[in-house]
């Protein structure tokens, strides 16, 4: 799975991870991630991610 990194803090948003604070399951791919999801540390959205 392709990991995705935030434009703003530098972030990676890893699918084998997840974002289990969030309430983001390990195994949830980035296209099934909620639009309205934040980055964790820094707040940023998903339109700031880019496909590291």
């Amino acid at each position: 799975m392709k990991k995705y990194v935030c434009a703003l803090c530098g972030y990676v948003y890893d699918p084998e991870v997840g974002d289990p604070d969030s309430g983001i399951a390990p195994g949830t791919a980035w296209e099934d991630v909620p639009d309205d999801w934040a980055c964790p540390l820094c707040g940023a959205g998903k339109a700031d991610f880019s496909e590291e």
